[in-house]
């Protein structure tokens, strides 16, 4: 695995928008004000031509656009890291105009993001063989006062912070709207992971995933490498870190056994769950949590549900195709040691 060089003082850093683009609030001035904050602790910052568009159909411009702005601010030298400026409905779009085979013999650099983004932190690793960062996208780093998350976010991104932990509450009334584009976090909800088939002892191995909503439109199209990567990394075994957005229950269910299927879960060691976006749902007797473990808890590997990871915030960033190992953070969370291997 290629792990880019960490962002350092006085850096530029980059905000292309392979999907949605900062062109309405609260996203606009959230952007705004985030590129403010990394100004005032001295890090330069590099617009892409896309980052304030909204002229696309589920991101900011055309797949063209946004697929040759997405290779050109990576292979370029002029940021040394990328941050997307926010998540949409489409970024699978673009990844035709994608020009992977470029941005493989680039230098690596970091790319973070999250949601739709997992059209690229996710194809990084498996297609590129170069880790990416599962974090917040552009627009959280405008909020006032910065959650602990966010922090950790850029830790992670300044290699500061190897080691990130969840959280003791979490949001699941936001407070962010047209009218309040800074709020902060709003966490009022206690975490209470789920766990199955873990002793709660330490699990490592080589950490990949993203939003379940976009993985599964992957499956048997070009940019499937998945089964090749996982036999790759055998001997580390993957560990699934996975979140859902607009999923139902059954939908994730779906999700889950197709991905099964298609061969993605072999040399599966464990599984990390965020809580999804339909959190507490039930239809016809199906909850998120029957909707997972009756899909793979035949493979008998450990599972925990309910992680900060994915849209109902704070979540711990994630390096994804990183090496990380497992363990428990007090009584009822977790923190993982990356490692970079």
């Amino acid at each position: 695995m290629h792990y880019p060089e960490f962002l350092k003082p006085h850096d530029a850093i980059g905000f292309p928008a392979p999907s949605m683009g900062a062109s309405s609030e609260p996203y606009y001035t959230a952007f705004n004000h985030a590129l403010s904050r990394f100004q005032a602790l001295g890090f330069g910052v590099l617009p892409g031509p896309n980052a304030r568009k909204g002229s696309g159909i589920g991101i900011s411009d055309t797949p063209l656009s946004c697929g040759t702005e997405l290779t050109e601010m990576y292979c370029s030298r002029d940021a040394a890291a990328l941050i997307s400026v926010g998540g949409g409905e489409l970024m699978c779009e673009i990844l035709d105009y994608v020009d992977f085979e470029k941005i493989r013999n680039a230098p690596p650099k970091w790319y973070m993001g999250y949601s739709d983004n997992t059209n690229f932190t996710f194809l990084l690793p498996t297609l590129c063989d170069t880790a990416a960062l599962y974090g917040p996208c552009a627009g959280t780093f405008g909020m006032e006062p910065w959650h602990e998350s966010v922090q950790d976010a850029l830790d992670l991104l300044c290699g500061t912070g190897l080691t990130v932990h969840g959280y003791d509450l979490w949001e699941s009334v936001k407070l962010r709207d047209e009218s309040s584009p800074l709020a902060p976090y709003n966490p009022t909800e206690h975490t209470v992971l789920k766990f199955r088939n873990f002793e709660k002892k330490a699990l490592s191995g080589r950490f990949i995933g993203g939003c379940t909503d976009c993985l599964v439109n992957l499956i048997g199209t070009p940019y499937d490498r998945v089964s090749d990567f996982a036999a790759h990394y055998r001997d580390d075994g993957i560990i699934w870190f996975l979140e859902a957005c607009d999923l139902s229950v059954f939908a994730i269910r779906r999700a889950l056994w197709q991905m099964k299927h298609a061969g993605w879960f072999r040399h599966a060691k464990g599984f990390v769950f965020g809580r999804p976006l339909c959190m507490g749902q039930e239809i016809l007797g199906l909850d998120q949590y029957e909707a997972v473990m009756g899909v793979i808890g035949d493979l008998g590997v450990p599972v925990i549900m309910d992680a900060d990871l994915g849209h109902l915030p704070p979540m711990m960033p994630m390096i994804s195709g990183g090496y990380g190992i497992l363990e428990m953070y007090g009584e009822n969370n977790i923190q993982i040691r990356w490692e970079l291997q």
